[in-house]
């Protein structure tokens, strides 16, 4: 099928005159068979015919139309049928038709629409050479029969033609091509950018994919671990102190709805896209709860503030947020410690987090490198353009640092009311940390 026309003309999308650039005309759009271009066709059947009939009484000294002329008009208007489905056979079919009319003496007219439909057809689809040489064969011919084999061929007593006139047919000859070039050229960009638009929605949704992805495994890791632990707690307890596993079982509970709720929130971001989620994304403001939670799996947290809290985007707070919650899970899930410190420092145009645990750490997702935990931390810090790096401490346990840039303007400056409340929640849990650790 080498006549095939090309791939990337065979969707219709946009506007209609980038439908029209895009697609041939031969994709059905009614209900004629085979979805030929049977209406163009008919349309250029009777314009050459009526036209040619009215141009031959302007030239009586040219050959008057007979059956074997009209039939020459009709074969090489019907071959335009097939122009989208062979176009190389007929560029080369009308440019034949078209030689064998001039040859024999029939008026000048319309006779060369159809090879310039053909041609078009041709070099738009991307077989320049054909269409080339097809026009290039009609003028050479014209340019025989009219100052050369004049004297043999038929109206008799037929004189040269002006040269003059070859000025006029090579202007037509060029105009076609230069016009099918433009077409041709214009459909490539249009296919080159709908590609391009194809392939950036393709990334969009991988990248919407990876977010979701790694917020439910953020949000059920943590929960999961911290019922994990009050389960083992409660079953080891159940007989020997019924009120503390009574206790575990309250915070497994708690964790399981809190954590229903935010994978509720987003499959409902799934359901309906486009639509403003109904509960605020989390945030530093939440570290307070995140310690608590940590707090009831056994894990005591100290939290601490350095310089002047900054005001963070959306993105960067739901980042710095799942950040600490990721390794205060991976403390939880790994480490034998049982208590973490966590440091939010907000520098110059950076927020800086460090998480530490005592471990030891247990071979597994806690080490360096493994696990979809740091892959997932590391690829939200990557997201904002930060770096995230894990690995064991040289004085033993377990470090996260992470470090995220702030955008120009929202990373220095006073702390607003919400940084403020934050910053007194921080300190809060640091109060009641050391209370707990004095008593």
């Amino acid at each position: 099928m080498e006549n095939a026309r090309p791939p990337w003309a065979r969707r219709r999308l946009g506007p209609v005159w980038e439908r029209w650039l895009s697609v041939p005309p031969e994709t059905p759009r009614g209900r004629w068979p085979a979805g030929l271009p049977w209406l163009s066709t008919l349309a250029v059947t009777v314009v050459v015919l009526v036209g040619s009939g009215f141009a031959g009484r302007a030239q009586p000294d040219r050959v008057p139309l007979d059956s074997f002329g009209r039939a020459l008009l009709v074969v090489g208007a019907v071959q335009l049928l097939f122009r989208h489905r062979y176009p190389r056979t007929v560029a080369l079919g009308t440019a034949a038709t078209s030689a064998v009319y001039l040859a024999a003496g029939y008026p000048y007219g319309p006779v060369f629409l159809p090879l310039a439909l053909g041609a078009f057809t041709a070099i738009v689809a991307g077989h320049r050479k054909v269409a080339w040489c097809a026009l290039g064969g009609v003028w050479a011919a014209h340019l025989l029969v009219a100052h050369w084999l004049y004297r043999v061929l038929p109206p008799p007593h037929d004189g040269p033609a002006p040269w003059g006139q070859e000025l006029f047919v090579t202007a037509w000859a060029v105009a076609v091509v230069a016009l099918s070039e433009l077409v041709r050229v214009r459909r490539e960009q249009i296919a080159r950018a709908r590609a391009e638009r194809a392939a950036a929605e393709r990334r969009r949704a991988d990248e919407e994919r990876l977010r979701i992805a790694r917020e439910l495994h953020d949000v059920l890791a943590h929960s999961i671990s911290v019922i994990n632990v009050q389960a083992g707690v409660g079953l080891a307890l159940l007989a020997s102190d019924p009120e503390q596993a009574r206790t575990a079982l309250t915070t497994i509970k708690a964790a399981s709805k809190e954590a229903l709720g935010e994978v509720r929130q987003v499959l409902d971001t799934l359901r309906t896209p486009g639509d403003a989620p109904r509960s605020p994304a989390p945030g530093l403001d939440r570290l307070p709860e995140l310690a608590a939670q940590a707090r009831s799996a056994g894990l005591t947290v100290h939290l601490t503030t350095e310089g002047t809290p900054a005001v963070l985007t959306p993105g960067t707070d739901l980042a710095a947020f799942r950040i600490v919650q990721e390794a205060l899970t991976n403390t939880v899930r790994h480490s034998g410690s049982r208590s973490a410190r966590v440091l939010l420092h907000h520098a110059p145009g950076a927020l800086e987090i460090r998480v530490d645990d005592d471990g030891p750490a247990t071979a597994g997702p806690h080490e360096a490198g493994g696990g979809n935990g740091l892959v997932g931390m590391r690829e939200r810090a990557a997201a904002l353009g930060g770096t995230v790096e894990a690995g064991p401490r040289p004085d033993g346990g377990f470090r996260v640092l992470a470090r995220i840039p702030l955008e120009r303007g929202k990373g220095e400056g006073e702390a607003t009311g919400e940084g403020r409340a934050q910053d007194g929640g921080t300190d809060t849990v640091n109060r009641t940390a050391a209370t707990e650790e004095e008593s």
